[in-house]
């Protein structure tokens, strides 16, 4: 039986993605099963592999580390070790939830420790659960505590493939469940599985307001906004899509958008 840890690495810079594959070539214990260049190859490499941990650089464009967290189902989750240049609110969030991490240039002393404790926490049963709960706390510190930055694009699915939505293409988003419907302002819809509250939390208010407990409007998008009686409203956006406003929301529809 193959007892070798399967790894796979992600990092959009060549340099630094050999630099670690070369390293993690000097173990006997590891196979290594794939090279990721971007965060959306991470993703695919992970679902197609099966890996028994992923080295994943926090610091990608488009989709980061993080990013790979969130698109992957909990199911299909590895155990991950970030790969990140000094980043203090990144190294606090991953100490205090006990997530692995690297910090560059990665040492062979260190990188020996992560592989090591990925052998452990294999032979603990439970272990996806524990990885998916740690890393979903220590990503809400992380968000909640380092400096902001909006999102630009967001990762949706299509076909298989993963496509980045500019987020100004953005007309609505709308829950349901688990699931976030995200209408475009050409009238694609697309669905991820997230929090309408975290990925609020990443937009721009400047670009956005909320219509009810689950639903987000693009404020660039709203071409008409109807009174209806009890003082709510209904708000029609330039893709002809209808949005109800709740009670309470209308005040701040009122205070934001209707006020001159």
């Amino acid at each position: 039986m193959d007892t070798k840890l399967r790894v796979i690495i992600a990092d959009d810079e060549r340099p630094a993605r050999s630099f670690l594959a070369a390293m993690l070539k000097t173990f006997p214990e590891v196979s290594l099963v794939g090279e990721a260049s971007n965060g959306a190859e991470a993703i695919e490499q992970i679902e197609r592999e099966k890996p028994d941990l992923a080295l994943l650089d926090l610091q990608m464009p488009e989709i980061d580390g993080l990013g790979v967290v969130r698109m992957l189902r909990k199911d299909r989750l590895p155990l991950i070790a970030f790969v990140t240049a000094y980043d203090e609110y990144a190294v606090r969030a991953f100490e205090l939830h006990a997530v692995d991490y690297l910090l560059k240039p990665v040492i062979r002393s260190r990188l020996q420790e992560t592989l090591i404790r990925a052998h452990e926490r294999l032979e603990k049963s439970d272990f996806r659960a524990r990885e998916a709960a740690s890393l979903e706390a220590s990503i809400n510190d992380y968000e909640t505590n380092a400096p902001r930055t909006f999102l630009a694009r967001i990762p949706v699915r299509h076909r298989g493939d993963i496509i980045l939505l500019p987020v100004d293409e953005v007309a609505s988003i709308v829950s349901e469940g688990e699931l976030l419907h995200l209408t475009t302002i050409d009238n694609r819809r697309f669905s991820i599985t997230h929090s309408l509250k975290e990925l609020e939390a990443r937009l721009d208010p400047e670009l956005f307001v909320r219509l009810s407990r689950g639903t987000l409007a693009s404020i660039g998008q709203i071409d008409r906004i109807s009174p209806l009686p009890g003082g709510t409203y209904v708000v029609t956006l330039r893709n002809k899509q209808e949005l109800n406003v709740s009670r309470l929301q209308a005040r701040v529809l009122r205070e934001r958008i209707l006020k001159l």
